[in-house]
């Protein structure tokens, strides 16, 4: 199995709370300090830390898998015509973990799925997106395929690579200067003029633009506008889904 779920730091743990649930997410694991709300395809971490920590406003890639000795043996396995031997299998301070490592340096964590199901009370239409940002596109889009992701077709552009997780959740790669970091966004498979209406009635600032290539709704970012979160974006994105 192979579900996206990104894992985001943050001091404001209640805005995101208010965000996520006018979203359609479903909270389905809820600790102190540690939440896990589900969409309807793929899931996302909320992790608390404190105001002004290092981390505070970013979010890390993630994956949830069934079997993670399994899963690190056909990544590689997958992986040997091009030389790569992207998965390991590690200790990470909540337990037992792989480590996917990219040609760009990037790497990120699969975790054994806690549960499997998809929580039903989430809105069906909502899927998380965890986004690879990187300076050598194409390597990342093969170290995802190496994984299991399934390619999707992208209308735009050739530098970017879409892929859909079989047990939810979808995985972008793009291209950006810099070191390869980790983004998050969301996808929405329906209508986006009721999903701004309900998020505008929960509070949250929302705006509908019309690109080129689809609608988006752009959201207030929860974490942004504080001291020492200069560098966490203004909005968060939700892409209305085209298909290809």
């Amino acid at each position: 199995m192979l579900r996206v779920r990104p894992l985001h730091f943050t001091s404001r743990p209640g805005p995101w709370e208010t965000l996520l649930t006018a979203l359609g997410m479903a909270i389905t694991e809820n600790d102190a300090g540690w939440q896990v709300f589900d969409a309807g395809s793929g899931r996302l971490a909320l992790h608390t830390v404190a105001a002004g920590a290092t981390e505070d406003g970013t979010t890390a890639l993630a994956v949830e898998v069934g079997d993670l000795a399994e899963f690190a043996r056909r990544t590689n396995l997958a992986a040997a015509e091009d030389g790569a031997t992207p998965a390991e299998l590690v200790t990470a301070d909540h337990g037992e973990a792989c480590r996917i490592t990219g040609p760009d340096g990037f790497s990120f964590l699969a975790d054994k799925a806690s549960h499997f199901a998809q929580c039903a009370d989430a809105d069906p239409a909502l899927a998380v997106a965890g986004v690879w940002f990187t300076e050598d596109p194409t390597a990342a889009a093969r170290t995802l395929q190496h994984l299991g992701a399934r390619p999707r077709p992208v209308p735009d552009q050739d530098d970017t690579a879409d892929f859909s997780a079989k047990n939810g959740g979808v995985l972008m790669v793009r291209p950006a200067s810099g070191p390869a970091r980790a983004g998050l966004g969301f996808e929405y498979d329906g209508a986006l003029e009721p999903l701004r209406e309900r998020l505008a009635s929960a509070g949250v600032q929302v705006s509908l633009t019309e690109e080129a290539f689809g609608r988006t709704l752009h959201v207030a970012n929860p974490d942004a506008g504080g001291p020492g979160v200069a560098h966490v974006p203004a909005t968060l994105w939700i892409a209305g889904r085209h298909h290809g």
